[in-house]
Formats: C-alpha cells, structure tokens, sequence
C-alpha cells in the first residue's frame, strides 16, 4: 500500500496532514507547501509560464499539470483541492479565469478573460444544515483540443466540450457541446456546426413540430 492510500484510510493522519498543509478555513496552501512540495511533486511543460499575480490553490493530493508551451494568465486561481487540473500543451488560459478540478483543458485550447470551470458542486439536500456544512461533490470537466471559449463564459460540472468548438462570449454552458460547434446563451446552445463534406459552417436546423 502506498504512501497515499495509507493517509486516505486513517482519518485521524488525513486530518492532521491536512492541517499541515492548509490553514483551517482556507483553500490555499501553506508556503512550505507551495516552495518545497509542489515544484517537485506537479508537472510543468518546457516553455510553460504562470505569471505572478496567478493564484494557485493546488495541493500533492491531486494532479496539477501545465503542458508545454502553455501560459496561465495574471489573476487566474488553479483549484485542484478536490479534483485534478490537467492543461495540455500550447494552451492559454486568459486572465482572470477561475478553474476548480476535476478539469482537462486539452491541446491548443484558448480561455479568454473572465472564464469560469468549476467541477465542483455543493450539496444542499438537508436543509437542516447550512449548505457549506453538506460537503461536495464532482463531475470532471473536459475541453477538447483546437477549442475557443469567449470571454465570462460558465462551465458547469460534468459538461464536455468537443474539438475545435466555439463558445461565444457570456454563455453558461450546461450540457455537453458536439466537437466542431459554436455555441451561444443561458443555457448555451448549438447555433453552428461544421459540415465536413461541404466544408461550411452550417446554421443547426431547428426541429419542425409534429404535425397531430
């Protein structure tokens, strides 16, 4: 049994190496966490950058990785607390954006300003309980290569986005969105999709009503 599992099954050494490693209350880590651990133990790609003013709220329990060639933005916050973050290569992610694993970001993939991932819910059943007393739960989020999302775009837990898809600026994308699509709204929806054989992006027909 490795190292992980053995903290993963006592209860009482999970929280306290929890508590080593982030102040009661808060999601970022300790100093000696952030110099000492996290260097070694993620993956950083040759050429990556993440520029000084990012947030990173990521911990050794989780994968953070950053291919190579890709840039995470000023006043980004990387969240891998209860679920990995995967970025592939040649990705950029825009300033301000806001990413809470479990996320995969793939190759060649563009976030503008603004952009919310978060694979994390809250459970709220027993209202007995305030609703940051209920735990949570996740559903892994996964952008596909070549793709662009806009900027202030929402992406909820558990939704796929397929390659070289684009999500106009503003959406909140809630279901899963067909590879080579643009997507528009709240809820998002597919307005476009690319037509292989004629080589057009063509308008998605809207489905006629049955005729009784």
């Amino acid at each position: 049994m490795g190292l992980k599992e053995k903290l993963k099954g006592n209860e009482k050494l999970k929280k306290l190496m929890h508590w080593l490693m982030v102040p009661q209350g808060q999601a970022r880590p300790r100093l000696w966490v952030k110099w000492l651990v996290n260097p070694f133990y993620h993956k950083k790609g040759k050429g990556a950058s993440i520029r000084r003013r990012t947030r990173m709220d990521v911990l050794p329990w989780n994968d953070f990785q950053l291919g190579a060639n890709s840039t995470i933005e000023d006043f980004t916050t990387i969240n891998n607390g209860v679920g990995p973050v995967k970025i592939g290569e040649n990705t950029r992610i825009g300033l301000g954006n806001t990413l809470i694993g479990p996320v995969t970001i793939k190759d060649d993939v563009r976030l503008a300003q603004n952009v919310v991932l978060s694979g994390l819910n809250h459970n709220y059943e027993d209202v007995a309980q305030p609703i940051h007393a209920q735990g949570v739960s996740t559903a892994p989020i996964v952008v596909e290569e070549e793709t662009w999302i806009g900027a202030n775009v929402t992406i909820v837990a558990g939704v796929t986005i397929g390659k070289h898809c684009i999500i106009a600026g503003g959406s909140v994308v809630t279901k899963d969105v067909p590879p080579y699509s643009v997507a528009v709204g709240n809820p998002a929806k597919v307005l476009k999709q690319y037509n292989h054989h004629t080589g057009e992006w063509e308008r998605v027909q809207k489905k006629q009503p049955a005729i009784v």
